[in-house]
């Protein structure tokens, strides 16, 4: 989790340099870990977002949380430099509604960016409903590069850039998929995965070194607001 944190920062550094001035929310920030880390590394300010009430956890410390729907938020419009959403969007019942929140509490020059699944990437192609992607009914909806994109620019953004890959390891992706396809609906035993997990890891890193270029899983956009 620790490299997935980084990873996210990471992405974040390429499209948007942040200060102690910098207001940066994340949606779906779950118990905050990216958040500190952003904060630890630019001085930030961060503000968290999740319908589950995660206040208590130490990740959240010095960050204001809101807890609730999106759209609900007390968040001031033209507040933030960055609004993030790691895997959130393709668990939201309203993405149109969410997107025109993040555009409403964003700087005009502000950035968006978000990682979901990629349903036309290499892993569903592969494992088809098998794909860990699909993990219904958590997920409700699904994106490929096509409906991403559509949906943004209909939401008044511009795309800056789109990426083949993201944050979240789609190693991961390769992994579940070829257990659930193994084991036929049955459930992880995550005791007895952990050593195979890493064994695989260590032997498909020659494919891994070639993430960015492969659209093995993941899809992220990096927007601003349409002028």
């Amino acid at each position: 989790m620790g490299k997935h944190d980084r990873d996210k920062v990471a992405i974040v550094a390429k499209y948007l340099p942040l200060d102690s001035r910098s207001v940066v929310l994340d949606v779906g920030c779950a118990v905050g870990t990216f958040l500190q880390l952003l904060k630890r590394v630019t001085g930030c300010q961060a503000i968290g977002v999740d319908f589950k009430d995660l206040s208590q956890s130490p990740g959240l410390q010095g960050v204001e949380f809101h807890h609730g729907t999106f759209p609900e938020a007390a968040i001031d419009n033209g507040r933030c430099d960055l609004v993030t959403m790691w895997h959130f969007l393709e668990h939201d019942y309203d993405q149109h509604a969410s997107l025109q929140k993040a555009r409403d509490v964003m700087k005009d020059d502000g950035r968006l960016i978000i990682e979901v699944p990629r349903l036309d990437s290499v892993s569903a192609r592969l494992y088809g409903d098998r794909w860990p992607g699909l993990q219904a009914p958590q997920h409700t909806v699904l994106f490929d590069k096509k409906t991403l994109l559509r949906m943004v620019e209909e939401a008044g953004f511009e795309v800056v850039e789109w990426l083949p890959w993201g944050a979240f390891p789609a190693y991961f992706y390769l992994f579940a998929g070829a257990a659930f396809s193994v084991l036929k609906g049955k459930g992880l035993n995550l005791d007895k995965v952990v050593a195979p997990y890493f064994v695989g890891q260590v032997l498909t890193t020659p494919i891994r070194l070639f993430e960015k270029q492969l659209n093995l899983a993941m899809q992220t956009v990096v927007c601003r607001k349409r002028r």
